[in-house]
């Protein structure tokens, strides 16, 4: 007897192949059959008429690090169609750590990853201080889906420097040192290596993350390290003076692939991310193995000035970071602070995540009542309006209305449309066929945002009401494509042996729900949640861990700590 029978599906199998009506039968974890009429001789039976069937999705761009070790589920990524999650990406992972050094890893996830050092310090787990270690705690524990795990620039760094790490580059030796933690997490079953040198990347009071004090010698040494046995992935999140042609050289020196984050489009400079995306097929047709990390969402962020994440990269705002109390309300008032603000916002970028729209930048919540007819109005409607009592410069009227509104926590709450908001561009970077549709930074910027279901998204918004690509074509892009760039050979898959990991939804109706605010990390803590909308089942490794109302509460840990292919437990992991 079969564990379970998925009964008239229209099946996409990963491959991008149209989709067929068949039974999909389930045994020991694996797919067994999919065909037409099966024997129905299973444990389970899902009548699955008129609905859709495809292998799960796999996230490639999350930021669970932390979160897993006191939460398992990986919420909300399982009810949401996500069946295997990546994280350590952009390096900003907690192992390895120094008992000494975890401090200093916490108080860095609150600035660059949103998340709040109360939270951290109730709820991450510690079981642990080297890589090796730290995949041990993952496997010993499980996970409701699979995991797999990138070893950290930052993280190598600091264990090997310590405070230093974001203050200089590395002496020979320190790199000699790094490069031999690297080769032992890949031993240990990295999936690759992981690292940024974006600008807007800092830890707190506004220190650079550490990857960024890199220079090109330490990069060279650390990817040869990665690809000593001839496998793992290289995952960047770039920086504007970071060179395309670098990376192509790094990709040529290792054999190995080169992931690039963050591929968002700027209004303000339309073509800088075709420009990336150019070079990126260039490089791959002269055979070096590159890719570019794209987002089907718009990049939308909730922020206060006392975390203003969306401008926390302008040079202008380094004066800002750091301080507190009245020592911050003094410098947000400064007359040469804003104007040096201003003149940066004016300039052209090559990559900035906020430019200078005040019209896409809008009141959410305001502390005191008396302000309360400003909420869900724009700062440029606000600057432009002279009963507001704010502008008429839209930097002024913000900057005034937090300080007026918020007093020293700086409480009112403003909602920013940054990146990615030009559909008809959006549209053509997602059907680019050297980019990875990625990027919900789930588990990341928690108060922030949530782009979690944006595989949903994409199979709902861009595949079904604006037609940018076929459906089969959505779902290669979010199960096969990834699991090929990453080596997650078995992956992505809905074929007879593959592993059952599976998505039903109703393909007339899916795509993800409005964000709302739930109270459910350490210390009931705030975050912000969004629902999948047409999902109605979703099973990892053959059990069912979400169904039409969400995450099952008893959902159990049937994920597996995946190992890249070439690793010699990776046949186990699967």
């Amino acid at each position: 007897m079969d564990d379970l029978l998925i009964r008239g599906a229209c099946v996409y199998d990963g491959s991008g192949r149209a989709g067929r009506i068949a039974d999909v039968a389930v045994r020991g974890g694996r797919v067994i059959a999919v065909d037409r009429d099966l024997p129905v001789d299973a444990a389970q039976v899902v009548d699955a008429a008129g609905l859709a069937l495809m292998p799960g999705i796999v996230d490639s761009h999350t930021h669970y690090d932390a979160q897993i070790t006191w939460d398992p589920t990986l919420s909300p990524s399982p009810a949401l169609g996500v069946t295997t999650c990546v994280i350590g990406n952009c390096g900003f992972t907690i192992a390895p750590c120094r008992p000494e050094h975890r401090e200093l890893t916490m108080r860095n996830l609150t600035q660059v990853e949103g998340m709040s050092l109360e939270v951290l310090r109730q709820g991450i787990r510690w079981g642990f201080e080297g890589f090796a270690a730290y995949l041990a705690q993952l496997r010993a524990q499980g996970s409701v889906p699979h995991v797999a795990a990138y070893v950290g620039h930052s993280s190598v760094r600091t264990w090997v420097m310590g405070e230093d790490a974001h203050r200089r580059a590395a002496t020979a030796e320190e790199i000699g040192q790094m490069a031999q933690i690297v080769r032992g997490a890949m031993r240990a079953g990295a999936i690759g290596f992981a690292s940024s040198t974006s600008p807007a990347h800092n830890g707190e009071a506004g220190i650079p993350m550490p990857s960024r004090l890199a220079d090109d010698a330490e990069f060279e040494a650390l990817l040869d390290a990665m690809a000593a046995e001839g496998r793992g992935t290289f995952m960047l999140t770039k920086g504007g003076h970071t060179r395309m042609d670098f990376l192509e050289g790094l990709a040529a020196r290792t054999g190995r692939p080169v992931m690039v984050a963050a591929l968002l489009h700027n209004p303000t400079n339309p073509q800088a991310v075709f420009r990336d995306l150019q070079a990126i097929a260039e490089a791959r047709a002269r055979g070096h193995a590159l890719y570019g990390q794209v987002s089907a969402c718009p990049l939308t962020m909730d922020f206060t000035l006392a975390s203003p994440y969306p401008v926390e990269g302008l040079a202008g705002w380094r004066p800002f970071l750091g301080l507190e109390g009245a020592a911050r309300l003094g410098a947000l008032r400064s007359p040469a602070l804003r104007q040096a603000l201003r003149d940066e916002l004016a300039a052209p970028a090559v990559f900035r995540l906020f430019n200078g729209e005040w019209d896409k930048v809008r009141v959410v919540e305001v502390v005191q009542p008396r302000w309360r007819p400003l909420e869900q109005r724009t700062v440029a409607e606000i600057a432009a309006d002279p009963s507001s009592g704010f502008g008429p410069d839209p930097l002024d009227a913000l900057l005034d209305l937090a300080l007026a509104d918020g007093g020293e926590g700086l409480g009112t709450v403003f909602t920013a449309e940054l990146l990615n908001s030009d559909e008809a561009a959006v549209g053509r970077m997602l059907c680019d066929p050297n980019a990875v549709v990625s990027l919900s930074d789930a588990g990341a910027h928690l108060t922030f945002f949530n782009d979690a279901a944006f595989g949903l998204h994409l199979l709902g918004h861009w595949s079904r009401d604006r037609a940018a690509m076929p459906l089969e074509e959505a779902v290669r892009r979010l199960t096969r494509m990834p699991a090929a760039v990453l080596g997650l050979a078995d992956r992505g898959r809905l074929e007879p042996g593959s592993p059952a990991d599976l998505l039903l939804f109703d393909p007339r109706t899916v795509g993800r729900g409005p964000k709302r605010r739930v109270f459910d990390l350490p210390g009931d803590a705030p975050r912000l949640h969004t629902d999948g909308v047409g999902v109605h089942g979703v099973w990892v490794q053959g059990q069912r861990v979400a169904d039409e109302r969400g995450l099952l509460a008893d959902a159990p840990r049937a994920g597996r700590l995946l190992l890249p292919a070439g690793h010699p437990g990776a046949e186990l992991s699967g």
